[in-house]
């Protein structure tokens, strides 16, 4: 029996089934993704969805939806379903009778005597949706209609209809190809069995995407419909159909659709699901290999995500050492202006000295990681010492970051053209990641690089801010650090920032005063679903994220829950307390157990709300959230091996 399994009753339910929504991806960037009972409600859904190397990789959707139809003595039963408002037409769910995601999504109908399945699946290393068609039991001969609704825009935009489309097609084997833009890729659509192609263009207009008015963005759109494809379907019988960027063998579908499929694994339990959403997460990128930082819409081989996911996806996923030094090259090719001269993003390059510590956590290499990126980590940490538009070391060795109107933590929200959390200043978040990569770098340079005064220089900074940053940061009245500190004094706002502190390899505070941070950070932030972004007693808290662009923008770091947090919370725990630690550990995540089957299935959503029921919102399969869950479980693992 599949692990993530839905029934007829909960299917039927469109309240239910639309906030529930499947993906599949593959290595070129490409997608599918729609709601369980394939109703789009996003601008982000349709079935297919391909990079455009010459448009920077921008995702754009192609194939907005397929809709099958089943006819039996001259009767049609409809099984799509489109959102007009508040109606929905055709309502081809109420004949669904199951939904499961083991290994694909798998859709089985029930209409007239007939039992009917539909299985998405990306292909691996093409821009390219195999959709399999089995008709698993009829009475009376039966015939496949398959009408396609064509979008041809960025996943980001809606489309209306105009006469700059080109709505002619050419013919393909087995199918018909259509080229609406030039700009576009053509969309070559084919069937594995010969079909009639019945042309009958027509614009369908006023689709609606509920999900997009809920947040406050235009939700109507025009959808061109060519026409359909009719073929006779047999009991027992399975057709498939391949929506590509390339003319295909339509020979070779059934075949590759089987190859394909034995790849993806079973998904039988929590943790096979987390790995599964991981993998769905790479991509291979002119030669390099790069992770998404969460689907639908967010970015790909971002700096500030990278160092942040890359060791919990590969690393502590599955043990990758070679994805992960590939990703850590090709981020270092792709960013170096950003690494060694200047960045919107202060704390990214800093990270590098938390890859390669992982790295040595993982392997014990390590001589082999600075041999390979010692060099890398020097001028990085130079850059800072010298200066960058972005930041300056102070004559107390900590660093203060300031760039007017721009947000250069990861807070990085904007309402108006202003960050939300500008924390110009003493970022603590910043000079914990400022003093780990000192220390460590000094130790590496006095093991195994000829650069002693360059250690010895590191180490004098580094003993500069031991001095300094407990008084800087320590909020007495509080018991925590504080959030930042600049001009003003101390922002004493209870942040998880300060976590950072305490769950790097070298802290600049004492266990005691961790131990205090801890202490506070679970009294305050501490949620069933990650770690809050502020504290509820606060003024400025927002305990639902939800709402237009401005309110969500407002609520995202000013309470709602991040679970990649956990991910320093946990750590910092195990560092304090060892194994004892552990049972905690899985508390922490044991609830997103229960979101497999909710927002994005079998995968782990971007945040949450900051109150209870703890909503899941965002990205439906984030990487952050991703990545750290799977770091916790490796973590909690190794603890209890060496106990």
């Amino acid at each position: 029996m599949a692990y993530l399994k839905f029934n007829k009753a909960e299917l039927v339910n469109l309240e239910y089934s639309l906030k529930r929504e499947l993906i599949a991806t593959n290595r070129t960037g490409a997608y599918a993704n729609t709601t369980i009972v394939c109703c789009n409600t996003r601008k982000y859904h349709c079935l297919l969805a391909v990079p455009i190397e010459k448009m920077n990789w921008r995702r754009h959707a192609l194939l907005s939806s397929l809709d099958e139809t089943l006819i039996q003595h001259g009767k049609m039963f409809n099984l799509g379903i489109h959102c007009y408002g508040e109606v929905f037409e055709p309502r081809g769910h109420k004949y669904i009778v199951d939904y499961e995601n083991d290994p694909v999504p798998t859709i089985t109908y029930s209409v007239g005597g007939m039992k009917f399945q539909k299985q998405i699946l990306m292909v691996r290393d093409q821009d390219r949706v195999l959709i399999k068609y089995t008709l698993l039991d009829a009475h009376s001969e039966t015939t496949l209609r398959l009408t396609p609704y064509l979008s041809f825009r960025s996943i980001h935009e809606l489309t209306q209809s105009n006469i700059g489309a080109n709505t002619h097609y050419m013919d393909i084997p087995n199918g018909k190809a259509f080229k609406m833009y030039e700009a576009l890729p053509t969309l070559n659509m084919q069937l594995s069995k010969k079909s009639e192609y019945v042309a009958n263009p027509d614009w369908y207009f006023g689709i609606q995407y509920p999900e997009e008015k809920r947040r406050g963005y235009n939700y109507k759109e025009d959808l061109f419909v060519p026409g359909f494809f009719e073929m006779p379907i047999k009991k027992g019988e399975s057709i498939v159909f391949s929506a590509s960027t390339e003319v295909c063998e339509p020979a070779s579908f059934k075949r590759t659709f089987n190859s394909e499929f034995a790849k993806v694994g079973t998904c039988e339990d929590f943790e096979s699901n987390l790995r599964s959403a991981a993998s769905r997460l790479f991509f291979e990128r002119a030669g390099r290999l790069e992770i998404c930082s969460g689907f639908p819409w967010l970015g790909v081989g971002q700096l500030r995500d990278t160092t942040m996911t890359v060791s919990g996806l590969t690393l502590y996923n599955n043990g990758d050492v070679k994805a992960y030094l590939r990703v850590i090259d090709g981020m270092i090719d792709k960013w170096k202006e950003n690494l060694f001269i200047s960045s919107q993003q202060v704390d990214a390059p800093l990270r590098m000295a938390y890859l390669m510590q992982n790295y040595i956590d993982f392997t014990g290499d390590a001589k082999g990681i600075w041999t390979k990126y010692g060099k890398t980590l020097k001028q990085i940490i130079k850059s800072y010492i010298a200066g960058r538009p972005e930041v300056r070391m102070q004559d107390n060795g900590l660093l203060w970051a300031q760039m007017d109107s721009v947000a250069l933590t990861w807070m990085d929200t904007y309402t108006n053209g202003h960050p939300v959390a500008e924390r110009a200043g003493y970022q603590v978040e910043t000079n914990a990641l400022w003093y780990n990569a000192l220390r460590f770098c000094s130790e590496m340079c006095y093991k195994f690089d000829s650069d002693k005064k360059l250690a010895k220089q590191l180490e004098e900074i580094a003993a500069k801010i031991d001095i300094v940053f407990f008084d800087m940061f320590w909020v007495k009245d509080r018991n925590h650090l504080a959030d930042y500190v600049d001009g003003k004094g101390q922002n004493v706002f209870m942040r998880p920032n300060q976590l950072f502190a305490c769950a790097l390899q070298y802290s600049p505070i004492s266990d005691i005063a961790q131990n205090e941070v801890l202490k506070a950070v679970k009294r305050e932030l501490v949620t069933p679903r990650g770690i809050r972004t502020l504290a509820p007693k606060n003024p400025f808290y927002k305990d639902t994220y939800d709402g237009d662009h401005y309110a969500r923008d407002l609520a995202s770091h000013n309470g709602s829950t991040r679970p990649w947090l956990l991910g320093l919370y946990t750590t910092a725990c195990f560092k304090l307390h060892g194994a004892s630690f552990a049972h905690e550990a899985e508390s922490l995540i044991k609830g997103f157990e229960e979101d497999m089957t909710i927002h994005g299935i079998g995968a782990v959503a971007e945040l949450y709300d900051g109150n209870p029921p703890f909503i899941p919102h965002g990205a439906i399969n984030s990487a952050l959230s991703t990545a750290e869950i799977l770091t916790i479980i490796y973590m909690i693992k190794r603890y209890k091996e060496n106990n």
